[in-house]
């Protein structure tokens, strides 16, 4: 049996959109794309590579609404498997791992081993869990975040919180967030200034 795990980029105030980048999520006129590729590129540290990549090992599966796996598809979905380091690394592993893709208006995914699921998107991902070993591994994507949550099929949110405050764009726990007993697994403080904190189903 699987388990599925939420990585998410947050700000002290819970805005996860658009961090990787300043076209990734402009929608709502959001201003500050890239906000996490910035505090990065300044505050850069080895052992922010090596965590992701660890916890990059343990994925056997994507599970991505339409935006977020549109945005993979074109960067991951054609970047350079042979690119040094961190990109190489990842690209690889998500080329090869089944992607499963929650979306009402997409009926083609033109990125390798990429599968829509079902209109029933509990039950499906339920079964995913079911058939899986190892990590279904949730990034971005917070309509399905919530959707899931409804049905309490997350079992640990990993989020790396910046010390940055936006005061606008989308949060990972929007008002009417379904309600969440969680407790706290570890925490971690990187020399970037990102505290690590993991939490699993209470």
């Amino acid at each position: 049996m699987g388990r599925i795990v939420l990585q998410a980029f947050i700000t002290l105030d819970g805005v996860v959109q658009g961090g990787g980048g300043p076209d990734e999520d402009p929608s709502g006129d959001f201003p500050y794309g890239g906000w996490a590729l910035d505090w990065d590129a300044e505050h850069s540290d080895d052992s922010d590579d090596s965590l992701v990549l660890d916890w990059e090992s343990r994925t056997e599966a994507l599970l991505l609404g339409r935006t977020t796996y549109d945005i993979w598809a074109r960067s991951w979905g054609v970047w350079d498997e042979d690119a040094p380091g961190l990109e190489g690394e990842l690209t690889r592993r998500y080329n090869r791992i089944p992607k499963y893709v929650v979306s009402r208006t997409v009926t083609e995914l033109a990125w390798q081993n990429s599968f829509l699921l079902g209109p029933d998107v509990a039950d499906e991902v339920a079964r995913l869990r079911d058939e899986i070993d190892g990590e279904i591994r949730i990034w971005g994507s917070t309509e399905l975040v919530r959707t899931l949550a409804a049905s309490d099929l997350i079992d640990e949110y990993r989020l790396m919180v910046y010390p940055l405050v936006l005061g606008t764009g989308k949060k990972l726990f929007p008002d009417g967030f379904p309600h969440q007993r969680l407790t706290l697994e570890s925490t971690r403080p990187l020399a970037s200034g990102v505290l690590v904190n993991v939490y699993r189903r209470g």
